[in-house]
């Protein structure tokens, strides 16, 4: 019995002692003149030494929020532990699918994902502060924002990820909230051009971010992944696409997002910049 007892204590102080810890912490927005809540994943050793870390940014969805994707997927801290990598979730408002909008000054999660959050885990915690060490993934509205943000900053993030992202706005011009951060898809048609994957990857130079695109064949957003991947083809940018039977539910996702932290993270060590 006492053996058991003394097992059971070793194992539980054991994981105790390896796990990573969830914090939320509150990021001052200058752009937003606010402060904005985010949920960031430590691994295991992060408190045992003073290594640095490659940082992953996962973008929640329509109508979803910074502490979502913990809720939903507790197993990201584990999967924080087995990669050795940091986890931030920010918070990209009820529908701001991750833009500075052109027609609400109010909405600028552009800004502030890519340079205030970003600011913020580079000074508060142990990071490698370098596009080579930063990956940006995300669902739905959060994948659209992960491909959005990468393109628009490769100086930021070296690797981005996207599952059933809305990575073509315009077949939408009345779902989400998407009109009321670029306008009238009629009165401001240049807007949503820009802010389409789609057409934002022809117009793409420099050095391109690696990237993973996946969806599932029962998704709504199916058919513009489809697309998406063709065009890429077509342009000869380099990505990985993953199509599989599967829906816009968070049963997908929770499988999907344990392959795009791999991609993401052995990203890391290719670039090595």
């Amino acid at each position: 019995m006492k053996q058991t007892f003394l097992l059971l204590f070793s194992l539980f102080f054991t994981l105790a002692t390896y796990a990573a810890s969830v914090d939320t912490v509150a990021v001052y927005s200058a752009a937003m003149h606010k402060n904005i809540k985010c949920v960031i994943i430590k691994p295991d050793s992060y408190a045992k030494k003073q290594a640095k870390y490659g940082v992953v940014y996962l973008l929640h969805g329509y109508s979803d929020r910074y502490d979502t994707w913990i809720k939903k997927v507790p197993a990201l801290k584990e999967y924080a532990d087995l990669l050795q990598v940091i986890i931030a979730c920010p918070d990209g408002g009820f529908s701001s699918w991750y833009f500075d909008s052109p027609v609400d000054s109010s909405f600028k999660y552009e800004t502030h994902v890519s340079r205030e959050v970003v600011n913020y885990l580079d000074h508060y915690y142990h990071t490698f502060a370098d596009r080579g060490h930063r990956g940006i993934a995300g669902l739905s509205m959060g994948g659209h924002g992960a491909l959005y943000l990468a393109l628009r900053h490769p100086d930021v993030f070296g690797a981005a990820g996207s599952m059933s992202g809305g990575v073509d706005l315009r077949p939408f011009p009345a779902e989400w909230d998407i009109a009321k951060r670029l306008g009238d898809i009629h009165q401001y048609t240049e807007n949503w051009q820009a802010s389409s994957i789609q057409n934002m990857v022809g117009h793409f130079s420099g050095k391109p971010p690696a990237i993973m695109i996946e969806c599932g064949t029962d998704d709504f957003f199916y058919s513009v992944n489809q697309q998406l991947h063709k065009k890429m083809l077509e342009l000869k940018m380099a990505h990985d696409y993953i199509e599989r039977p599967g829906k816009h539910t968070w049963e997908y996702w929770s499988n999907a997002v344990e392959y795009q932290l791999l991609f993401l993270t052995r990203s890391f060590t290719r670039q090595g910049n």
